[in-house]
């Protein structure tokens, strides 16, 4: 039996049908073109798509909060010293518990309950701004050779410590801004305490919103640091 010529076929391979003329048929262009225009199309959506979440991302960077009305401290109007002396003192960074330590502005709405200013805050973190206001106080009263902060340099003779136990308004039955200090003076060749007392101010909140409450707190910081600077110019 004499085995006739023909053609290898791979098993299972896929074999591609062409016209009598060895060209493809029509519709296999036809599918060509339809799965090109299909990733044109996707190719498009997605570029699209990339687009809008840019544009989102945009609109959300340019939405931020609306900025807080920022306050400062006036210095206290202290009385001018009794005389002038040849003592240096460095004003210390006030203490203060977490609450007072920030640029929150404090509203005490009953026993043991506070809440913070909407929309406000203080300049800087308040023992900052009430450190630099007393300095200038001391400044302006002219009773002492020098009067700095840390990191000054001054050879110095003594230290005012304070403590901001309060800076709040108190709300309820007539709003009152109500501030104490604790002040110490301190022998800064010693160590040794030379004084101490506790300093209180209470100023009633005329009308309302924020720059009524800080108005408050202002004239009750100025009674205190007119008395703080007083008293230490009486002490040494």
């Amino acid at each position: 039996m004499t085995a006739g010529s023909g053609v290898d076929f791979a098993p299972g391979a896929p074999q591609e049908s062409r016209g009598a003329n060895g060209d493809r048929p029509a519709s296999f262009s036809v599918s060509i073109e339809r799965v090109a225009f299909s990733l044109k199309l996707l190719s498009l959506s997605s570029a699209l798509l990339s687009v809008a979440v840019s544009l989102s991302g945009c609109a959300l960077l340019g939405a931020g909060a609306p900025p807080l009305d920022t306050y400062d401290l006036s210095a206290p109007d202290a009385p001018e010293a009794r005389g002038r002396s040849n003592t240096q003192i460095l004003i210390a960074e006030p203490g203060a518990l977490k609450a007072l330590d920030g640029q929150n502005i404090v509203i005490r709405t009953g026993p043991g309950a506070i809440q913070f200013l909407k929309g406000a805050q203080w300049a800087d973190r308040l023992p900052l701004v009430v450190q630099a206001k007393l300095a200038q106080s001391f400044q302006a009263a002219g009773g002492f050779s020098g009067v700095g902060t840390p990191g000054e340099g001054l050879a110095i003779d003594y230290q005012v410590v304070c403590e901001i136990r309060a800076f709040e308004v108190r709300v309820g039955a007539g709003n009152q801004a109500h501030v104490e200090i604790y002040a110490r003076v301190l022998n800064d060749r010693n160590g040794t305490v030379r004084a101490a007392k506790v300093f209180r101010a209470s100023s009633p909140v005329s009308g309302s919103g924020n720059d009524a409450f800080v108005r408050g707190l202002d004239a009750a910081f100025g009674t205190v640091g007119a008395e703080i600077v007083d008293w230490v110019d009486a002490q040494i």
